[in-house]
Formats: C-alpha cells, sequence, structure tokens
C-alpha cells in the first residue's frame, strides 16, 4: 500500500481517536448517554465542548483529503509531492488535535490551513503531474 493510502488509513482512525475525549467529556458530565448522545454533547463546555468540535472537525477535514489522494492516485500521479504532502496533513491533524485540546487557537488554525492546502494541492497534482515524476 502506498504512502498516501496509509495516511488516508490513519487519518480515518484519526477521526475515532478524537471521539475518545468526546466521551471521557461526556462521561464527567454524569455518565455517557447512549440513548441522548448528540444532545449531550451539545450540553458540553470547556474542554468537552472543543474536543466535540475537533472530533467533527476531524470528519469535514477527512473528506477533502480523501478525494485529493484518490484524484491523484486515479490520474496516476505519485511520486516524492504527493508523498510528503499526505505525511505533512496527518502531522498537522494530530497537531490540530492537540492545538484545539489544549485551546491554542491560532496554532490551530495555522495548522488547520496548513493541511487544507495540503488536500487542495493533491486535489491538483494531476495538473502539474509532470514535475512530480
Amino acid at each position: 500500500m502506498s504512502i498516501p493510502f496509509w495516511c488516508v488509513f490513519i487519518s480515518a482512525l484519526l477521526i475515532y481517536v478524537a471521539k475518545i475525549p468526546v466521551a471521557k467529556a461526556m462521561n464527567e458530565q454524569g455518565g455517557y448517554n447512549n440513548h441522548l448522545p448528540r444532545q449531550q454533547q451539545a450540553q458540553l463546555t470547556g474542554f468537552g465542548a472543543r474536543a466535540l468540535a475537533a472530533h467533527q472537525n476531524s470528519f469535514e477535514a477527512f473528506l477533502l483529503f480523501a478525494i485529493g489522494v484518490l484524484m491523484a492516485h486515479t490520474t496516476q500521479t505519485a511520486g516524492w509531492l504527493i508523498d510528503t504532502l499526505a505525511l505533512i496533513f496527518v502531522i498537522t491533524r494530530i497537531i490540530y488535535l492537540l492545538c484545539y485540546w489544549g485551546d491554542l487557537a491560532w496554532q490551530r488554525s495555522l495548522v488547520w490551513f496548513v493541511g487544507l492546502v495540503c488536500s487542495l494541492l493533491l486535489m491538483i497534482s494531476p495538473t502539474f503531474r509532470s514535475i512530480l515524476l
């Protein structure tokens, strides 16, 4: 399996890693309400609310990234830049979660932007394919 595909797999796992602090915050709120979890999540504050937002953003970021990797793959665009963009995306997503949980707002926004640029560059990578090979 290629590096970008491994990065898609890791990014998918990060969505569920991001859920762990949400579940912990819900449990600390009087127990995890498995009957109405979204209602309970809407009442989270502080760290719990930030953890929920980080978890939800993980879904949003994953979609663009996975599409970018698939666009590069289906057009047979490969090489060091594709691998690097995929790795940088995963690294930024890990840092993003840590920044969100730690309430580091501008740092979080910065790494979110870097991850977004990686996804967008993956999407347009077929246009500069000859440079990558």
